[in-house]
């Protein structure tokens, strides 16, 4: 990134007049770096505030509590073979916990930050533009609004009535594309008219961004191997980490956790109903959050070692069992344990995709209780009220007859099924799926394209440029004169 002095004044003029100062990443990895005057003054502090002060808290280490909350250790939840029907300890990383409720806000920092400290974004004439399935563009409007800068959230228009309410009441300009979840090329097609027509805006395109990627591989990475030492303990083994595509950015934290544990097998997960990389399919779902159709610029193929494809229908079953009354009850005369029943809201439907996608490679690969598999609940079940709703006007009462369903069928018969063991071929096939959208459609050239196959330092550069970007938000700061409020 090449330095613009002129803008980057006018954004340190910004920062300080709304009190902005701006974590760098390492801090938001591990908050015992973060100044004790700011721990201070969160302690006052809603963690959905629009306040400059909750950019700190964008990590996997909040106190679990809604307001005036500190730092502790990781958020993560681990289900046990009483609900898995496994051996093997599935951990996820909750979301919950995150201004906005999901830590995709992390991905969008990871894309702003840089841009505004070298003068590439200006927030005094700007607006900046979030293409996103939800919840990311949820996260760039929050980082922008903290910084007095203008938004447009970009996302189909079939997604969950909470995003919409609470984008609205942020005053973001909403454009509500045609389509779902796999509808992304919808949402590139957007992004392109607005290049064309409106001068004003800058696209942090999720998708493309290495920002989004390299802070899931420093910030979420970490948080992971935390998760794993706490949950697993000093007698497992670091088996696998399985992360729903989507963006492409969560399974970037494959990368850092392979140099923790060398023999992981990372995993990609998405709809059966979309098989992209399973199969080279397409179609329709209802697992929110994780586009498809497309193969991400992001998404280092190369270190991906097995796809695993998830039915929305069984998503779908379990949201209703973990977040029914009827539901959670059955569940605990079944055997599981009702403190982990209470915990089981804080998996949205992606979640619950990542669970399901951890017991089928559980399975595959014959895992005992030694072996940890690792996932993210991106966000909660607060995120999806509005679906509780619709499955009840279309499904009925939810009935202790219709939860052993629900568990047997959709949870416990779960099986290795449209799992998909990726040898190099494999690999390059995905790889050679991203021609189709970046060069024949997003104007990437081919010689771009190989370097993220052919090129075997590019990956270690790209995350390590993140030393750079602390460095530069640093001198930042201090030409900002920033004090927290």
């Amino acid at each position: 990134m090449e330095l613009n002095e002129e803008v980057v004044a006018r954004a340190a003029a910004r920062c300080r007049e709304r009190h902005v100062v701006l974590p760098t990443f390492a801090q938001l990895k591990d908050p015992a770096l973060i100044p004790a005057e700011i721990k201070e003054r969160l302690r006052h502090v809603g963690l959905w505030d629009i306040n400059p002060l909750n950019l700190f808290r964008i990590g996997w280490h909040n106190e679990p509590v809604e307001h005036g909350g500190g730092f502790g250790p990781v958020n993560y939840l681990a289900l046990p073979e009483a609900l898995t029907g496994v051996a093997a300890p599935i951990v996820l990383l909750v979301g919950k916990w995150f201004p906005t409720g999901a830590h995709k806000v992390g991905a969008a920092y990871g894309c702003l930050a840089p841009r505004l400290v070298t003068g590439g974004f200006d927030p005094t004439r700007q607006k900046a533009v979030w293409p996103s399935t939800g919840n990311y563009c949820r996260g760039g409007v929050f980082d922008a609004c903290v910084m007095g800068c203008s938004s447009v959230a970009i996302l189909p228009e079939q997604m969950s009535r909470e995003r919409f309410e609470w984008l609205r009441a942020l005053g973001a300009e909403i454009i509500a594309t045609p389509g779902g979840e796999s509808n992304v090329k919808e949402i590139y097609d957007k992004c392109w008219e607005i290049r064309r027509t409106r001068p004003e805006c800058v696209i942090f395109n999720q998708f493309e961004e290495f920002g989004n990627a390299c802070w899931h591989y420093h910030v979420t990475g970490a948080a992971a191997e935390e998760a794993w030492r706490l949950a697993g303990g000093a007698t497992t083994r670091l088996s696998a980490f399985v992360a729903a595509t989507g963006s492409a950015g969560t399974i970037a934290a494959g990368d850092y956790l392979r140099s923790v544990a060398p023999r992981l097998l990372v995993v990609a997960a998405e709809a059966l109903q979309c098989p992209t990389l399973y199969e080279n399919g397409f179609g329709e779902h209802r697992i929110e959050g994780i586009g498809d159709k497309h193969v991400p610029w992001i998404h280092n193929v190369r270190t991906t070692d097995v796809v695993v494809a998830v039915d929305d229908a069984a998503c779908l079953r379990l949201f209703r069992l973990f977040n029914e009354e009827v539901g959670q009850a059955y569940l605990v005369r079944a055997g599981v344990a009702e403190a982990v029943v209470r915990q089981l809201p804080l998996c949205g439907i992606s979640a619950i995709a990542n669970m399901l996608a951890a017991i089928k490679v559980a399975r595959r690969f014959e895992f005992t209780a030694r072996d940890v598999v690792l996932s993210v609940a991106t966000d909660s079940a607060a995120m999806y009220g509005s679906r509780l709703e619709e499955l009840r006007a279309a499904r009925g009462e939810y009935t202790p007859e219709q939860a052993a369903r629900d568990f047997e069928g959709a949870l416990l018969a779960t099986r290795d099924d449209h799992v998909a063991e990726l040898s190099y071929s494999g690999r390059k096939r995905l790889h050679n799926l991203k021609y189709y959208t970046w060069v024949e459609q997003q104007g990437k050239s081919v010689a771009e394209l190989n370097a993220l196959w052919y090129d075997e330092e590019f990956w270690a550069r790209t995350f390590a440029q993140v030393e750079v970007w602390d460095r530069w938000i640093s001198a930042f700061n201090i030409q900002s004169g920033a004090t927290p409020c």
